[in-house]
């Protein structure tokens, strides 16, 4: 098949630099355009240099319906509110997207302007965009149009849980995520509470009520477990550049005692055996930043506390990767009917 050729809408930001880096060595992708207005003009490998030689292409500010008309693809890493106008010019260009800030992410319009507090110019979308997790979504994605790329905290915990809600594990109420978050994951900016005097030998929680990411991560937590979830979310800055942690604890559904830890890993074997982007950690073997750091996997571990009778989920991902870029790509590929694999499963960091 020929290329699929792909523009980058917001490509000199953390999320646009990871897709170059995955479409750059993805044999079925051909980068044609990419978008910024901070540094149009220039090539990208002047913005960063690591990618001289391998990425030069000049980077423009055309508008969509000039992106459009290079692409079959156009992968959109804009901020809320600013995607929902430029999504519907892309898709009436002719072009398939898929979009990475909140705006589409969301079944209803109430869920969103909860969360979001705007007003959505094109709620009919809501109900087209397919969410972004191939591992839940496989076949929904063959063929879409728009693929909502979802947030780097919801795959972190969504992925984590969905094998105890499904099987129905788990007490729906309760459930408790304690995430931690690299840098990266604010985004390219200059703010001063993310210099690095500010944050570096530095750990806090911010956003402690009413993040974003809760109402998303209580949307797919609800639709696999077939009841009103509602989970407490605290999410937490770290001190480096790439990674997300997330511990997450639940109360077994049966009160008998009878949760046994075989059964719950019994639970993630059966679901996850046959994902090529999900690695399961059993014993004293648990899931690290460090371990899936450049990469599109996540890592998994369960474990049951038999003196408090807690169960308890541990999951890594990187919040650049399978977060956010690299999952996109993996997107790509079932939204193109190629293996999902292709380009993505030998791309690690090293050491």
């Amino acid at each position: 098949m020929s290329k699929i050729k792909v523009g980058i809408i917001g490509a000199t930001g953390y999320v646009g630099a990871e897709l170059v880096r995955g479409l750059a060595v993805h044999p079925q992708a051909l980068i044609t355009v990419l978008t910024s207005r901070s540094f149009a003009g220039k090539k990208f490998s002047d913005v960063y240099p690591a990618f001289d030689g391998i990425c030069d292409l000049t980077l423009t500010d055309a508008a969509p319906a000039q992106v459009a008309e290079q692409c079959d693809l156009v992968i959109t890493a804009l901020p809320h509110g600013v995607s929902s106008v430029t999504v519907p010019m892309l898709l009436n260009a002719g072009v398939r997207v898929i979009d990475h800030s909140g705006d589409f992410r969301y079944r209803t319009l109430s869920s969103y302007t909860e969360s979001y507090k705007l007003e959505h110019p094109c709620p009919e979308l809501l109900s087209e965009a397919v969410y972004g997790i191939p591992e839940l979504y496989r076949k929904q994605l063959i063929g879409a149009k728009l693929t909502a790329n979802p947030g780097c905290y919801p795959t972190c915990s969504i992925l984590a849980l969905a094998p105890f809600l499904r099987h129905s594990l788990i007490k729906a109420d309760g459930i408790i995520i304690d995430a931690l978050s690299a840098v990266s994951g604010a985004g390219r900016k200059a703010d001063l509470p993310f210099s690095f005097c500010e944050l570096d030998e530095s750990f806090k929680p911010y956003s402690v009520i009413n993040h974003r990411h809760t109402t998303e991560i209580e949307q797919e937590c609800s639709i696999l477990a077939g009841k009103d979830i509602k989970v407490t979310f605290t999410p937490h800055l770290i001190p480096v550049k790439r990674g997300m942690l997330a511990t997450i604890y639940a109360e077994p559904a049966a009160s008998d005692g009878s949760c046994s830890l075989s059964a719950l890993r019994e639970a993630l074997e059966s679901d996850y055996a046959n994902e090529p982007f999900v690695r399961l950690k059993n014993g004293s073997a648990l899931p690290s930043t460090g371990a899936v750091v450049g990469t599109n996997y996540i890592d998994i571990s369960v474990d049951h506390d038999p003196r408090t009778g807690r169960i308890k989920i541990m999951s890594a991902v990187d919040n650049l990767g399978k977060g956010a870029a690299l999952q996109a790509i993996q997107a790509m590929n079932s939204m193109f009917g190629l293996p999902e694999t292709t380009g993505l499963q030998n791309m690690t960091s090293g050491l």
